[in-house]
């Protein structure tokens, strides 16, 4: 289920009108209306504001079971939500399955793109391997430039940012627990 789709159905769940929700987060309705009609991508820092409205975190936003079926084990191409925004793609495995205890994401950073000024920090630990291109990580004040074939694991509570300095684009296959999306 995309996100829009996903939102609807929490929204709706929640009792709260597009207007109500829109109202309790500072935007307009017809902002939450394109968002549900997957005419918008929001990026992770709008989803995190609308969210705060229901208030629900990113991590249950996609935990919750918003179906009946049985869980799928595989996904296949084309099956995990994009979380991304503004040149960085995160395809996020499993992001139907309630009580996720983990996020596995498959990230593509365009060149020259990066996750902001602002450093990121939250509770858990993160690993990854670079699988192309180049990405500059910077942890907790120190820059390390990884390439193809390397990777790297921290404390997530240390500030950190990702940076694609390189003329390609620059693909990562990440996990972290506790999920943060």
């Amino acid at each position: 289920m995309d996100v829009g789709e996903r939102l609807k159905k929490i929204r709706t769940e929640c009792k709260l009108s597009q207007r109500e929700l829109a109202k309790r987060v500072g935007v307009t309705n017809s902002t939450i209306s394109l968002i549900e009609q997957n005419r918008v991508s929001p990026s992770v820092g709008s989803l995190k504001k609308v969210l705060d409205g229901i208030p629900m975190s990113l991590s249950e936003f996609f935990a919750v079971d918003i179906t009946s079926e049985n869980q799928q084990f595989i996904y296949r191409q084309g099956e995990q939500p994009d979380l991304g925004a503004e040149g960085i793609q995160y395809l996020l495995l499993g992001a139907d399955r309630s009580n996720r205890q983990m996020s596995i994401m498959h990230e593509t950073y365009q060149a020259g793109t990066d996750t902001g000024e602002e450093t990121l920090s939250h509770d858990g630990e993160e690993g990854g391997y670079v699988l192309k291109g180049q990405l500059e990580l910077t942890v907790d004040g120190e820059t390390q430039l990884l390439e193809a074939g390397d990777g790297y694991y921290f404390d997530s509570k240390k500030p950190h940012r990702f940076r694609n300095i390189g003329d390609e684009d620059c693909e990562v296959v990440s996990a972290n627990t506790p999920p943060s999306f």
